[in-house]
């Protein structure tokens, strides 16, 4: 009885072990860069999981990059501020084209351009809905929403938000479409049957909310702003709970694989959190990346972390203050430099 019991109790401490191991939070270092160059102003970043080619917003244009060979591809011309992409079924993609106040409706296979739509003022985030199959353009001077029928390409509503617009994401089940409003620390939430705001949900401790992330399975929203990152029951609006981030955040991503939530920030990091329950949010660790490195997407098939930087001048020690009440300026970034730097998880 002695010799089992000592054998039992082997078994059980060994599958504790392989337990912990199993559970053990993902590792993330840098994995490479790819050169992009040209002007330095860029905004989102997205990856298509079908494709596999990540799509980098460069002031003009849309880069494509093919990650399997970590090349530039193709570019998507005369997107005139572009800030975002969304990707459709159908090889469809739309960019919001903040300077023209349109949407482009591309080709993915060519990247031609078939059309452009008639937006709000500076359309900024913008996504795909799949329940309706419409396409959310976010025009964050605009305070509205412009709605955009995939298969068509025509405006089929446009929304009045309440403030300047950021990041949006949709949840399919419950039919709502929820938005952050950055300047008033809430998140406008749309009834995506009848394209009405039925609600406006606080999200303190965060504060002036930019991106924002969804976990479809249990209906968690994550949004990222101030020095907070917040979970929130998508179906009510409760704060469920909340990590300290990273300084300048300006995107936030989801990864349904590993359950890790990300937010990047201007201040070279990512801030790391894991959803352990759907009412427990704990932070896991940073990856340290570059200065401006504020957005990012990533791979959830392989988890890979892709996010855009420059390089900056040297920061000149003998500088002149700011006048009073006025801002710092930061060293001026190197022309040419623009970047996408990779971080894998292992």
């Amino acid at each position: 009885m002695q010799v089992r019991f000592g054998i039992l109790w082997s078994l059980a401490a060994l599958s504790s072990i392989v337990v912990g191991v199993q559970a053990a939070d993902p590792q993330y270092s840098k994995a490479g860069e790819i050169h992009i160059g040209g002007p330095g102003t860029f905004d989102y970043l997205n990856f298509d999981p079908a494709t596999k080619r990540l799509y980098v917003t460069h002031g003009t244009e849309v880069v494509v990059i093919d990650t399997a060979t970590k090349t530039i591809v193709g570019r998507i011309a005369d997107t005139p501020g572009v800030h975002g992409i969304a990707i459709a079924p159908g090889n469809r993609g739309f960019t919001s084209n903040g300077r023209e106040n349109r949407v482009s409706i591309v080709d993915l296979s060519t990247l031609a351009t078939l059309s452009k739509v008639e937006t709000g003022a500076n359309p900024d985030a913008i996504l795909y809905e799949p329940q309706r199959k419409e396409v959310y353009a976010f025009n964050h001077s605009g305070a509205s929403a412009t709605v955009i029928d995939a298969a068509s390409g025509k405006v089929t509503a446009t929304i009045s938000l309440g403030g300047a617009v950021e990041t949006g994401q949709s949840d399919a089940v419950l039919k709502r479409v929820y938005v952050n409003i950055e300047d008033q620390d809430n998140v406008d939430v749309i009834d995506t049957s009848n394209h009405t705001v039925i609600a406006h949900w606080p999200i303190a401790p965060a504060s002036s909310g930019t991106g924002m992330a969804i976990d479809q399975t249990t209906h968690r929203l994550f949004v990222g702003g101030g020095k907070a990152l917040v979970m929130m029951d998508a179906a009510s609006g409760k704060v469920l709970s909340n990590v300290p981030i990273c300084n300048g955040t300006d995107a936030t991503w989801f990864d349904p694989g590993t359950k890790m939530v990300f937010a990047s920030c201007s201040d070279g990091h990512i801030t790391i959190a894991h959803e352990d329950s759907p009412t427990l949010l704990r932070p896991v660790g940073t990856i340290d990346t570059a200065r401006g490195a504020r957005t990012m997407t990533l791979d959830p098939a392989t988890h890979t972390v892709y996010t855009a930087a420059q390089n900056f001048q040297p920061v000149d020690p003998n500088a002149a203050p700011p006048p009073a009440g006025g801002r710092a300026r930061g060293p001026a970034p190197i022309p040419d430099t623009l970047h996408v730097l990779i971080y894998g998880a292992k």
